[in-house]
């Protein structure tokens, strides 16, 4: 994958030394923000690895650059209690449950009991007398 023509890895190393050498020259950034501005722009090119290739890792990478954004938000100030992180993080959670669940396939094949049902017979009429 390429963004820009480079590689993405190559992309986050030159933010990197760029952000280290703006605070270093006056540029209002502690350790722990700068550090919180690379871990959510290395979960953001992670999302667009999963995305593009097609791994089907696509909703661990929304979850985890969610985690990265509260953590980047915490880092520059914002106080938030950690019951209301949770909740935040499970209502992520929740809603990439409920956007990509129907793409997600087993790596396993479906078992026999998975392919019919027992309350139909086998040309699909209701079984009778139960």
């Amino acid at each position: 994958m390429r963004i820009f023509g480079r590689e993405p890895v190559y992309l986050l190393a030159f933010v990197s030394i760029v952000l280290k050498l703006s605070a270093a020259y006056g540029l209002d950034v502690t350790d722990t923000q700068q550090g919180a501005i690379m871990a959510v722009l290395s979960l953001a090119v992670a999302l667009a690895t999963a995305v593009v290739l097609k791994t089907g890792a696509a909703a661990a990478a929304i979850v985890n650059l969610a985690q990265g954004f509260l953590a980047l938000f915490l880092a520059f100030g914002l106080a938030m209690p950690a019951e209301t992180q949770a909740l935040w993080m499970m209502a992520v959670e929740g809603a990439v449950a409920l956007l990509l669940r129907r793409e997600v396939t087993a790596p396993v094949p479906a078992l026999a009991l998975e392919q019919s049902s027992p309350v139909k017979a086998g040309d699909g009429r209701p079984l009778s007398g139960v």
